[in-house]
């Protein structure tokens, strides 16, 4: 019964999180912004809304090493694995003046959580603190590639308000559903086979909510959209980092557990110094950095499991 809430929280959460994507995207287009913008905002956020229901949810059912272990386990996650198998699509090009801005911050924020898990726990002060970078991340964003960024293109598709509407809140309904059986599987099947908290947040509940940002991105690579693709990963670092644990923390105060601090932290802040290396020095993620980010998740990956 463990295993199928698990199996069935994940599809839920893969589902939920497409209509939400979806949707977002929709009434995104009707308000003109441009794919950067959309890839960074609407759908880095919106598909880091497993994240956030998923943490919540672990923090307030007495899981605190899964609420955390899966916000650094998605962005570990959403560097190696997805825009690593991005990139071996179709090469990812880096736009290196909206990423100075983009990466910067990304950077930032993992130091912020390099920092409150060098000291154990994260309380509330520290969640709002998040916040308020969050608050002022997006504003700055809005603002700054308001005159800057040509205005999406709508598709020929494009959904009425009413349906976009209707795919949001039932996606993330279904999000909401879906992470509470994935929660509730995953704490017991860790009790049953001896697995730490912390791992089976690492991998099964990262992994599972990190679904939406690898399906997007893959699909942004098919179409040429790497735009989309790298702003879909760099904005779901920093709503996973600022926005699901800020609000996490605000809820209920998290501590943090041993591994946390001694291996996983440290993997999620080289992930991060990697993705801006290419930036600097070639401009884009080329298909053998592609390779080499997922072999180095695949490496992680083994390490934990021993």
């Amino acid at each position: 019964m463990n295993i199928l809430f698990v199996l069935g929280g994940l599809l839920g959460l893969v589902l939920g999180g497409e209509y939400l994507v979806r949707g977002a995207v929709a009434l995104a287009q009707r308000v003109g912004l441009s794919p950067l913008v959309i890839g960074l905002t609407v759908v880095g956020f919106g598909t880091s809304a497993p994240e956030l229901v998923t943490s919540v949810q672990a923090a307030l059912l007495g899981a605190p090493d899964i609420a955390l272990g899966n916000v650094v386990g998605s962005n570990i996650a959403n560097i190696l694995l997805i825009l690593g198998l991005a990139a071996l699509i179709a090469p990812i090009g880096i736009a290196r003046r909206s990423f100075a801005r983009d990466g910067t911050v990304m950077l930032a924020a993992s130091l912020l959580c390099l920092g409150l898990v060098m000291l154990g726990r994260i309380d509330r002060l520290a969640g709002i603190l998040a916040l308020v970078g969050l608050a002022t991340y997006l504003i700055y964003t809005f603002r700054s590639d308001r005159d800057s960024q040509q205005a999406a293109e709508p598709l020929p598709d494009q959904a009425r308000i009413g349906l976009a509407l209707l795919w949001l809140l039932g996606g993330l309904v279904l999000t909401i559903v879906s992470a509470r059986f994935l929660v509730t599987g995953s704490v017991a099947l860790a009790q049953a086979v001896g697995l730490s908290e912390a791992v089976i947040g690492l991998t099964i509940v990262a992994v599972g909510t990190s679904m939406p940002e690898l399906v997007t991105s893959v699909i942004a690579a098919r179409r040429g959209q790497s735009d989309v693709a790298l702003g879909n990963v760099v904005g779901s670092n920093i709503f996973n980092i600022l926005g699901v644990l800020g609000v996490t923390a605000v809820i209920q105060p998290v501590n943090v557990a041993a591994q946390n601090a001694t291996l996983d932290i440290w993997v999620m802040l080289g992930a991060s110094v990697a993705l801006i290396a290419c930036a600097a020095f070639g401009g884009r993620v080329t298909r053998g950095q592609g390779a080499a980010f997922a072999l180095a998740y695949a490496g992680y990956i083994a390490v934990l499991l021993v």
